[in-house]
């Protein structure tokens, strides 16, 4: 009967461990570079010792800029957890969810062929979900818009002849 039981309860366990993984796994090459590259930065602090699993996405603007060029806005959730050290988005059976809120980010970058620009450099805000405010909700976007502007193509439409 124990037996039994341990079964149904793994068996349970495989389908919820795949669904956890699919958000990420869903998510376009480009915007699976860019979740991983704000897990990167997040991991680097010494003071934080969680690591980060992607939840879901909030929202998605996406420019494109001519010659293979895109200007992405990427918003989205990450759960902090308590994993070994090596886990990566394939294992997150191995990780326990921690009690802190979700971790609401932003990244802004350009990619030029799936790969992310260096120039300008790709902006990252993350803060605890209810430290959100709307003031820091329109810097996110101010720094999206000004990304696309810096590009140089308003100037090219702002030219005329003489």
């Amino acid at each position: 009967m124990g037996a039994g039981l341990l079964f149904l309860v793994c068996a349970a366990a495989v389908p919820y461990s795949a669904e956890a993984r699919q958000p990420y796994n869903g998510l376009p090459e480009i915007y699976k570079k860019g979740v991983n590259l704000v897990r990167q930065e997040l991991t680097t602090h010494s003071r934080i010792q969680h690591r980060y699993l992607f939840l879901k996405t909030v929202g998605k603007l996406e420019t494109e800029g001519g010659f293979g060029e895109k200007y992405i806005y990427h918003h989205f959730l990450l759960i902090p957890t308590w994993c070994p050290r090596g886990i990566t988005e394939s294992y997150p059976q191995r990780c326990q969810r921690s009690s802190y809120q979700p971790l609401d980010c932003v990244i802004c970058y350009k990619a030029i062929a799936d790969q992310i620009e260096d120039k300008p450099e790709p902006h990252i805000h993350c803060i605890q979900g209810q430290r959100l405010t709307e003031e820091m909700k329109k810097t996110r976007l101010g720094h999206y818009r000004n990304t696309i502007y810096h590009s140089g193509a308003p100037t090219l439409l702002a030219l005329t002849a003489n």
